[in-house]
């Protein structure tokens, strides 16, 4: 029985071992694992030249190719007659206008040379100064010669002894000349009285301002201010000075200015008398009380763009600085009275000015 036992347990155990190996490991029972590879992804390449020329050859394709074409053509032809058409049909732009000399910076205007500068020669001593702070011309005088209130006395051609001579005039002119600065004479007759124009502008009047507009002209004068415009211009002989006035030039292509002014006109009335002078220049004297002035200012800009700024005398109690400072801000020409610079009021005197300047200019001297 033990025998017969024992083989029976031997062979169970060797059951379980093959039965064990088989499930534990399949490989050591004769089992082959094949690995299987995956399949790539197939990326489109593309057409080969040979396969790209047969299909690109087929009726299909040549005829796109065409119709693009023509299409590309005709918006290309369209795009351009279209903007043919917007140019034509287009509104013209406002011609430049055009710039002339008492256009390019400010004016000063110096009525009373024997104060600012004691005379002619002082006054071209001056012109360094002035230069620098970029005044384009100079109105001067009236300097001519005349007595108060006397026709007969009336000399437009000669200059009055207090303030020089002719060959001061002409070393004045050369040098401002050379600076790029321009001069303008104020020819107004009677300054010196009570009448501008006398009691009344007779024709002998304007025949000797007509005689001495050419005679400045020829000096190489560039240009003129004449005051109180009203009282001549309806005369028949006024038409007379202006063509003389236009009809010059100074350098060869230099322009000759026409300056008017008329303190007893409101805004509503200088348009029309503009019209009627032909000056180049219309000078406005904005008043000591600014209040109020926006409405005359744009009725005047709005009629006529040549116009020159320029403060009354009376603003004693406004701040000067920044006044003339929005002069620049406005549309036309600014025009500075001598002494503004300095900020100087009304009765106050030149001296003290010019002897400061003297002096800094002495220390600026010894300092080298």
């Amino acid at each position: 029985m033990s025998k017969e036992a024992d083989m029976k347990e031997v062979e169970l155990n060797e059951l379980e071992q093959e039965k064990q190996s088989m499930n534990i490991d399949t490989e050591k029972n004769g089992c082959v694992k094949l690995k299987v590879p995956e399949e790539k992804e197939v990326k489109f390449t593309g057409l080969t030249k040979e396969e790209l020329m047969r299909v690109a050859g087929t009726t299909g394709w040549v005829r796109t190719r065409w119709v693009l074409l023509v299409l590309f053509w005709l918006g290309w032809v369209g795009m351009l007659a279209g903007a043919v058409v917007i140019i034509v049909q287009a509104p013209r732009c406002k011609p430049i206008p055009e710039m002339h000399w008492w256009d390019e910076g400010l004016l000063m205007k110096i009525a009373d040379v024997k104060s600012y500068s004691e005379n002619i020669e002082g006054l071209e001593s001056k012109l360094d100064s002035l230069n620098q702070l970029k005044v384009k011309g100079l109105i001067l005088g009236p300097v001519h010669n005349v007595q108060a209130d006397q026709l007969s006395t009336l000399q437009l051609n000669d200059i009055d002894p207090m303030v020089g001579e002719q060959k001061d005039l002409d070393s004045l002119l050369e040098r401002a000349h050379k600076k790029g600065m321009s001069i303008v004479l104020d020819l107004t007759p009677n300054y010196k009285g009570g009448e501008p124009w006398f009691s009344s502008p007779a024709a002998a009047v304007i025949e000797k301002l007509k005689v001495a507009c050419d005679y400045w002209l020829q000096k190489g004068v560039d240009g003129f201010f004449l005051s109180q415009m009203s009282e001549i211009v309806n005369t028949a002989t006024w038409p007379s000075v202006i063509s003389v006035v236009h009809s010059n030039t100074t350098d060869g292509t230099k322009k000759s200015a026409l300056i008017g002014e008329d303190t007893t006109l409101s805004a509503d009335n200088v348009p029309l008398l503009m019209e009627r002078s032909g000056v180049d220049l219309w000078l406005y004297r904005l008043p000591g009380a600014l209040s109020g002035v926006q409405p005359d200012i744009n009725k005047l800009y709005s009629s006529n763009s040549s116009l020159a700024w320029s403060l009354s005398k009376h603003t004693s109690n406004l701040p000067a600085r920044l006044y003339h400072m929005l002069l620049f801000t406005l549309p036309g020409t600014p025009v500075f009275n001598g002494g503004d610079e300095f900020g100087l009021q009304e009765g106050e005197s030149f001296s003290g000015i010019w002897d400061l300047e003297n002096s800094s200019e002495e220390n600026n001297e010894t300092a080298k």
